[in-house]
């Protein structure tokens, strides 16, 4: 079978759509911006040149399509992360204690600058190269490193309890210690 655009275009949907999950947080977004995507990969494939890099230019359409939804207001920065995505993203079925982690990561990558998160999803999340996560983000390969450095720095002091992480519960801007229970609302009295 010739390795059509169409071929390898179907063979990345796994990598998409983790990719997706990641920058979305929620699979019903997920799909949505795999299949907006791949929509436009078709509409623009004679601006593809067969041979170089599918994953990068197919990740940098999705990246610009997910950018521009949040600048047009259509999907909230963050959002509650689906409870049944979790189990799916470790090898085996993890056991609540895992389950409670992966939360608290997520929650950990939430705090963190935009330009990190998306870097960190890219190089570790990914296994793209700093040259095409460069490609895909615009920037120089310095500057990936720089933030893939800071935010791992950043991931590991919120998971240590050295720095607050962002509590998403109500929307509030409130934020708690690793390990600490957030504040209690104040108790009113009927009148």
């Amino acid at each position: 079978m010739a390795d059509t655009f169409q071929n390898q275009l179907v063979a990345l949907l796994p990598a998409m759509k983790a990719f997706a999950v990641m920058l979305t947080r929620n699979r019903q977004s997920a799909d949505d911006l795999v299949n907006d995507t791949v929509l436009r990969a078709l509409r623009k494939q004679d601006l593809y040149t067969m041979g170089t890099n599918l994953k990068a230019w197919l990740f940098t359409i999705m990246r610009n399509i997910h950018v521009n939804n949040i600048r047009a207001g259509q999907r909230s920065r963050l959002v509650e992360v689906d409870d049944d995505l979790l189990p799916n993203l470790a090898s085996v079925a993890p056991a609540q204690e895992h389950v409670l982690v992966l939360k608290e990561l997520f929650r950990a990558m939430d705090g963190l600058n935009a330009d990190q998160r998306e870097v960190l999803l890219l190089v570790v999340g990914q296994d793209l190269s700093y040259e095409e996560t460069a490609r895909i983000c615009g920037c120089p390969i310095g500057t990936v490193r720089s933030r893939l450095a800071r935010a791992r720095r950043e991931l590991e002091r919120m998971l240590a309890g050295d720095v607050a992480m962002p509590v998403p519960d109500d929307g509030a801007a409130r934020t708690v210690k690793r390990g600490q229970r957030p504040a209690a609302e104040p108790m009113r009295l009927a009148s």
